[in-house]
């Protein structure tokens, strides 16, 4: 999945309000930079850290200097952070792991599995890792395997689709992959959401080649269709017209509806989502520290303000208060319902055992969506 820090998106906001006349868009905000600078002078500390994270996971003050969180660690932990790497997408991300090592990392579904089965990370030891236990069961579930947890959830999405309700009325699901006018993000795993869509009734990340067929005939090929990285294309498709439909988050529909766009979210009984963790690297050069930092980042304070500021939602359910509880709220945190009808997302071919039945593996999925991008 990928990430955009909500100084940015607010950015995309005022695009969306100044284009319907409400206000003058406000300049955009400089992006984090790819390499944040470590820290200039050390703090009295036994060890350093090497992150490797995606973009407005560990601010470092460089958005906005009232968002200095790595600093309030060091200080907190007399941990010093050396380097401090962010990138967009896990396509950047295994690309750093490819080049140097790393303390910590924050990873995706797609990407966690690699690095597990590369034994590119360590398990980690629960006792040492302070919060643990607060943090939502069935999130901790999903980065545990040989029955060791290699994962400490951080924040979670979830996918909708968004409708434009001022031209489309009451639509179902198999209008949206059908028409032209609709934004799909670029990435293979949306081709789960094609098979919910198609009536795969078990995990959409397990998928025979049968299923992933069903799945792609589902996606079609619409030349003019969108396909993001961004999500200011979403913002700006709705703002000018561009789009019908849009698969988003629960976040990025608030943002469109608070700028008075009339967006909705087309009925479906299941929806894909995903989870961040934080993974020990395999060299284990600074475990300390690096325990240290998963015992911070679980913490509701810390998970609170990264909410707030990612607009994801935290795997604490108790920091959803204050800065965080709107973007809580939008994304049902807390509610077991609103849980149950997510598939949160594991690296393909997910539970499918080859005793059961043939399964499709990632690789698989990423040669389909390349040519159906291409």
């Amino acid at each position: 999945m990928n990430r955009r820090t909500p100084a940015l998106a607010l950015a995309a906001l005022a695009v969306v309000v100044s284009s319907a006349g409400a206000a003058q868009a406000s300049p955009t905000p400089k992006p984090t930079p790819t390499t944040a600078k470590p820290t200039p002078t050390p703090t009295q500390s036994d060890g350093t850290l090497q992150i490797l994270t995606y973009r407005g996971y560990a601010e470092y003050g460089g958005t906005s200097p009232k968002v200095n969180w790595t600093g309030t660690f060091e200080k907190a932990t007399g941990c010093r952070i050396a380097r401090l790497d962010q990138v967009q997408t896990p396509g950047e991300m295994a690309t750093r792991l490819r080049e140097r090592a790393y303390d910590v990392v924050s990873a995706g579904p797609g990407l966690a599995g690699s690095l597990i089965a590369d034994k590119q990370v360590l398990p980690i030891e629960l006792a040492k890792v302070d919060g643990y236990a607060e943090l939502g069961k069935s999130l901790r579930d999903l980065t545990t395997s040989g029955g060791k947890v290699y994962g400490v959830p951080y924040l979670w999405g979830a996918h909708e689709y968004l409708y434009d309700a001022s031209r489309i009325k009451a639509p179902a699901m198999d209008q949206v992959f059908a028409s032209p006018k609709a934004a799909l993000r670029d990435d293979p795993l949306t081709i789960a959401d094609a098979a919910l869509a198609a009536g795969k009734s078990g995990g959409p990340f397990s998928l025979t080649e049968a299923e992933l067929d069903k799945a792609m005939e589902m996606l079609g090929r619409q030349d003019e269709r969108v396909y993001w990285d961004d999500p200011l294309d979403v913002v700006t498709g709705f703002a000018t017209g561009r789009l019908d439909f849009a698969q988003a988050t629960p976040y990025l529909r608030l943002l469109l509806q608070t700028a008075g766009k009339p967006v909705k979210t087309v009925p479906s009984a299941r929806s894909t989502g995903w989870v961040d963790s934080w993974m020990l690297g395999a060299s284990g050069a600074n475990l300390d520290c690096a325990y240290r930092w998963l015992s911070w980042t679980a913490s509701a304070d810390t998970q609170r303000a990264a909410a707030a500021w990612a607009g994801l939602a935290p795997a604490n359910d108790k920091a959803c208060k204050g800065k965080a509880r709107r973007v809580c709220e939008a994304y049902g945190v807390g509610k077991k319902s609103r849980l149950d009808r997510i598939a949160f997302a594991v690296r393909p071919p997910g539970d499918c055992r080859p005793q059961e039945r043939e399964c499709t593996d990632y690789d698989t999925w990423e040669d389909r969506w390349t040519d159906l991008v291409s």
